[in-house]
């Protein structure tokens, strides 16, 4: 039988520099990758998508525009897109509650990637946590869409606009339309030309001397009244300024608003005659019987109204007046004649 020959210490020691090399080179790998180093390393985080614009797993996780992981996976919840990440632990103090997670962009070709805002202020997110979804920036497509709709907008403007639609249409086509902004415009040329010359009120006060010198005279007054009554002279000025005076309306106004307070609650005459039911009705009769009253005195009706209709009752009652008016004046001249008074004695 033939003897095991011992494995020699230089096979042992290249078999040990190929380990180390390929230990090496796989840690030189993941530091390159730069997806937050080795699995103890990293920590796993999640975020919500409405629409994810072509994520992969492998995609590029990155706070503030430095890559510190990777995309890991992408599964549906419900409507939504749940998307897996693994980061480098050393990012979570930068990744809290008040941090937000859009959809960003590799490169121009629109290669999708996940940008995380960091704020060091919130709560750490612990693993497994979610990330906060924000507004994701338009990408190249979108843009390119928007670009298109803005596009088809404008060729049915022009479109609109060379069939005469619109006010901007027809200032194209409408050939009286462009006859009446001509004659606008020839009117306007019109008005500045007089106002030019120093014709009208306009004119006079562009080109004269003297009335813009009234002008800024009667500026100045007002301003002069208007220091005046700032300044608390004048009625007007003490009216704003004069705190007594103040004092005195604010006065007159409580006692105002105490005597219409005391009408509406029924005090006093007024009150009663705005409120008191009975007091009206007593007056609306009073007023109908002298409607009444008067209605048969302008009918004759009566002593007082056959006086005031009755002619001749009016002139009986004038001569008896004027006959007593008369024997009054014989009995002053001749009193003895109405006047015998006899004494005797017994």
């Amino acid at each position: 039988m033939p003897r095991t020959r011992s494995l020699a210490w230089s096979e042992l020691k290249i078999g040990l520099i190929s380990l180390f090399a390929i230990v090496m080179a796989t840690a030189l790998v993941f530091m390159v990758s730069g997806e937050g180093g080795f699995f103890w390393q990293r920590y796993a985080l999640k975020t919500m998508f409405v629409d994810i614009a072509g994520l992969k797993p492998g995609a590029p996780v990155r706070v503030a525009g430095v890559e510190v992981g990777s995309v890991s996976g992408v599964a549906f919840v419900g409507d939504r897109v749940e998307v897996l990440m693994e980061v480098g632990k050393d990012m979570q103090s930068r990744i809290t509650d008040r941090s937000t997670a859009v959809l960003g962009s590799v490169s121009l070709l629109g290669e999708a990637a996940v940008d995380i805002t960091p704020s060091s202020q919130g709560t750490p997110i612990p693993e497994w946590g979610y990330v906060p979804t924000g507004t994701s920036a338009a990408s190249v497509a979108a843009v390119a869409t928007q670009a298109t709709e803005g596009l088809a907008e404008a060729t049915k403007m022009l479109q609109d606009i060379r069939a005469g639609r619109g006010t901007l249409g027809k200032l194209f086509t409408d050939e009286a339309l462009y006859r009446e902004i001509n004659g606008f415009v020839a009117a306007a040329e019109n008005v500045v030309s007089k106002v030019n010359q120093g014709r009208g009120t306009l004119g006079r006060l562009a080109n004269n001397d003297s009335a813009a010198k009234a002008l800024e005279a009667s500026l100045q007054n007002l301003e002069t009244v208007t220091a005046r009554i700032k300044s608390g002279e004048g009625s007007l000025g003490k009216l704003l300024n004069d705190d007594a005076l103040s004092r005195s309306l604010t006065s007159t106004t409580t006692n105002l608003d105490t005597i219409t307070g005391r009408i509406s609650r029924g005090e006093g005459t007024l009150g009663k005659l705005t409120t008191n039911d009975e007091l009206f009705t007593r007056l609306n009769s009073m007023t109908n019987r002298l409607d009444t009253l008067v209605s048969s005195l302008q009918q004759g009706d009566g002593t007082a109204g056959q006086l005031l209709k009755d002619k001749q009752l009016y002139e009986n009652m004038n001569g008896t007046v004027g006959e007593l008016r008369g024997l009054v004046q014989d009995i002053r001249a001749n009193p003895k004649k109405y006047l015998n008074v006899r004494v005797s004695i017994f």
